[in-house]
């Protein structure tokens, strides 16, 4: 049993890992990619920002497939289709065929409600906030796409990006496939009415908010962190590609002493401090913007923020129905994502607006102290049913 959970959580985040070097592979190239097809900055965006689109809705029904039919073969088959848009994307001479080809690459986002849903099974609620933050360490796929790609595209050519993580893909499907099993006793299957029926819990759209901003904020930082060192500070494909792995890497860290510290003082205590945080953080970022010292530091304050919000969220995931793990999983997971794809959108609409990307950070202020509240007011009920305890005890 116990070699069985450590095989599933291991073999786990190595695939989502893959996975989401694959999810992350336009942003590092995204220049190149403008180069060649003569793009404006919108059309950049929107590049970027499509395979978190599809990874993000697609999150929802890759959920309740998992729950359904088990990790083992959900995962394998997903990471097997991930070639095709990928090959296609290798021969791409338009940048209507990248588009498509992006869309596709999406698919790739999925195999985190997948891998989290997988892994949950294996393991008792009280172990969850931290098991999950390492099954999480999967988005360290975003650091090693920024590190890798850089190179591969410089020595080889865009073309063999592509065609490099498709043959690397293949080999994990497989090796994935006959290193793991599905948990002894699944779960028994569910229509779709009893696995959405997690929507009309109160708890599924404050988690979904919640990680909106938080797993949001570190997929659209991501992403459009390399244009943000190229506009405003003139850095090479290079250098922004490696600054940016740097924080990938810092949030991807973090996400599991997020879920510990959740599970010893309480999700909803760790996220007011992330919210606080962020807030904050976002707001000197408004005013500060064209400081590298400031930027670099700011930026790496937020990702060590936005990683202990997505381990703290997580860990409440379980918790809102625990026979629809993966419903839940997916919802909340494609609200994060959903959270990653207009920023870069909204982002290149207020550059060619305004000419300045500060606004930007604006909106993240406001939504920060949305969350903020929205978490306050849902501490209060239980506050104020601890205090009527302890006056009747008295």
């Amino acid at each position: 049993m116990l070699m069985n959970q450590t095989k599933a959580l291991l073999y786990s985040t190595v695939a989502m890992t893959v996975s989401f070097m694959i999810w992350s592979v336009f942003p590092p190239i995204a220049g190149q990619i403008q180069e060649l097809f003569n793009l404006s900055t919108l059309e950049k965006s929107i590049l970027i920002a499509t395979p978190v689109l599809l990874g993000s809705i697609m999150r929802i029904p890759m959920g309740i497939l998992t729950d359904r039919y088990g990790g083992r073969k959900v995962f394998t088959l997903t990471m097997l289709f991930l070639i095709l848009p990928m090959v296609a994307a290798g021969f791409a001479d338009s940048y209507v065929w990248m588009l498509v080809c992006a869309l596709f690459i999406g698919m790739a986002g999925t195999t985190f409600a997948i891998s989290l849903t997988f892994v949950s099974r294996w393991y008792p609620p009280q172990r969850q906030g931290f098991i999950l933050g390492i099954a999480g360490l999967g988005n360290l796929g975003g650091a090693g796409a920024n590190f890798l790609i850089p190179s591969i595209s410089t020595t080889y050519g865009i073309s063999w990006v592509f065609f490099s993580f498709a043959i690397v893909i293949a080999v994990v499907a497989v090796v994935f496939y006959n290193f793991t099993q599905d948990p002894p006793k699944p779960a028994e299957p569910k229509t779709m009415k009893q696995s959405l029926s997690v929507l009309k819990e109160k708890a599924t759209w404050h988690l979904s908010i919640f990680y909106f901003l938080t797993f949001g904020g570190f997929v659209a930082f991501s992403v459009y962190l390399p244009t943000f060192l190229k506009d405003l500070f003139q850095l090479s494909v290079f250098d922004a590609g490696l600054r940016t792995a740097g924080f990938v890497l810092a949030a991807t860290l973090i996400r599991p002493m997020g879920g510990y510290l959740a599970d010893r003082y309480g999700s909803k205590n760790v996220l007011t401090v992330v919210f606080l945080g962020v807030l904050a953080a976002a707001l000197v970022l408004s005013i500060t913007l064209n400081h590298f010292i400031y930027f670099s530091f700011f930026c790496l304050f937020i990702s060590l923020l936005l990683g202990l919000g997505n381990g703290a969220v997580f860990k409440m995931v379980p918790e809102v129905s625990s026979g629809n793990t993966g419903a839940v999983t997916g919802i909340v997971g494609a609200a994060g994502g959903i959270g990653g794809f207009f920023p870069p959108i909204v982002l290149g609409i207020i550059k060619d607006t305004t000419g300045e990307y500060n606004l930007g950070f604006v909106l993240m202020v406001i939504f920060a102290l949305a969350c903020l509240i929205l978490n306050y007011s849902v501490l209060r009920p239980k506050q104020r049913v601890i205090q009527k305890n302890m006056k009747h005890t008295a």
